[in-house]
C-alpha cells in the first residue's frame, strides 16, 4: 500500500473522527466536573474504577491494573491516587498477604462525591454524544459508542 492508498486514507480519517469525538466527550465532561464538583475526568475515572473493587478472589486491583484501566501510565496513576489521597478521597494500606502490595480504597468522602458526580458525568457524556450525533462524519461513531454495551435485545 502507499501513502495515497484510499483504504489508508479512509483509515486514518476514520481515526480523525474517532479522535476528535472523544476530544469532544472529554472535554464536555471535563468542564461539568470542574465546576460542579472540582473533579478531573482522570479523577472522576480513578475513583469509579476503584470503587467497583471487591473484597473477593481478584477484587483488589494492583497499582498497574488502574493505571491501564483509567490509561494513564503507573507512575501518573500513583501521582494521580496521592492527589486524591491528600483530599481525602482515596487511602491506601498494605496487601495483608503479601506486604509488597499496596492496596487503594476509595473512602466514605469519596464515594459520596462519586455518587454527587456520577448524574453530571452522565448528563454531559449524554449531552456531548447528542451534539456529536448532529455531525454526519461523527454520527456513526455515537451510534457505535451506544451499542457498544447496550443489553441485547431479544426476539
Amino acid at each position: 500500500m502507499t501513502a495515497t492508498d484510499p483504504a489508508l486514507t479512509a483509515l486514518a480519517s476514520g481515526w480523525g473522527a474517532l479522535s476528535l469525538l472523544h476530544g469532544k466527550i472529554e472535554t464536555r465532561i471535563e468542564r461539568a466536573l470542574q465546576s460542579g464538583h472540582d473533579l478531573s475526568v482522570r479523577e472522576y475515572s480513578l475513583l469509579d474504577v476503584l470503587s467497583r473493587q471487591h473484597e473477593g478472589e481478584g477484587g483488589h486491583l494492583q497499582m498497574k491494573q488502574v493505571a491501564d484501566a483509567v490509561v494513564l501510565s503507573q507512575s501518573a496513576t500513583t501521582r494521580l491516587v496521592s492527589r486524591l489521597e491528600d483530599r481525602g478521597l482515596l487511602s491506601r494500606y498494605l496487601c495483608p498477604t503479601d506486604r509488597r502490595g499496596i492496596y487503594t480504597d476509595v473512602t466514605a468522602a469519596g464515594l459520596a462525591l462519586l455518587a454527587e458526580a456520577r448524574p453530571t458525568n452522565d448528563a454531559a457524556l449524554r449531552e456531548a454524544l447528542d451534539e456529536a450525533a448532529k455531525n454526519p462524519e461523527l454520527a456513526s461513531l455515537v451510534e457505535a459508542v451506544e451499542a457498544a454495551n447496550a443489553p441485547a435485545s431479544r426476539p
